[in-house]
């Protein structure tokens, strides 16, 4: 099933409007019955309208990627604490054999939810580009020819936004494992999957192990 939020601040934004229709609901009903019955049915018919305005203007999500120069091969790479780790590198390696590689790799600047809400977001997008910077000096040191940008703080949607401007051949999505990955909780590689008409890789870094 796809996620209907875009992205975690439309989730967060949502838990608190549901909060503010029942409060208005209760509020309504020690007035009078019918005022409470009143603000339920103009809550509802508001949240009917949004919900149906929304639906009609979603961007469309790009399909297949637009002609580039023959030989060449655009990979995008999506990544968070793993973006240096030595499967990333190797996967993106074994893909740009044979070809001149075109590589954005793209780090989500992960937030939470209370300062994605009030916007304080210099913090994660620092650490982010951090993480984004050391990676491209591996990458560079391996032969690859890649790029980078800190991406929006939803990987799916970060992902949407790179679509739109650098149209990949393929998206490789780099993860802790299983036990250890929001991303796998938050149903990322799935919902990419469902989500994009492309190829996409699944990568297991294990840091942990890389490290010991």
């Amino acid at each position: 099933m796809r996620n209907p939020f875009r992205t975690e601040e439309e989730a967060f934004r949502f838990v608190w409007l549901t909060i503010l229709y029942a409060a208005l609901i209760v509020a309504g009903s020690f007035i009078n019955v019918w005022v409470g019955l009143g603000v339920f049915a103009v809550e509802t018919a508001l949240i009917i309208w949004w919900i149906f305005m929304r639906g009609r203007g979603e961007r469309p999500i790009q399909q297949a990627p637009p002609p580039h120069p023959e030989g060449e091969r655009r990979i995008l790479v999506v990544a968070n604490e793993t973006v240096g780790g030595a499967p990333l590198l190797e996967q993106i390696r074994k893909r740009s054999e044979g070809v001149h590689e075109n590589v954005l790799v793209v780090v989500p600047a992960l937030n939470s939810p209370l300062k994605h809400w009030v916007s304080d977001e210099d913090g994660a997008r620092e650490a982010a580009q951090q993480r984004l910077e050391a990676s491209l000096a591996a990458m560079r040191e391996a032969g690859i020819d890649a790029r980078g940008e800190v991406g929006d703080s939803d990987p799916l949607q970060a992902i949407e936004d790179a679509l739109r401007t650098f149209a990949p051949d393929e998206l490789i999505i780099s993860t802790h494992p299983a036990e250890r990955s929001h991303w796998l909780e938050r149903g990322v590689v799935v919902g990419a999957r469902e989500r994009f008409a492309l190829p996409v890789t699944h990568v297991v870094v294990d840091l942990e192990k890389e490290q010991s």
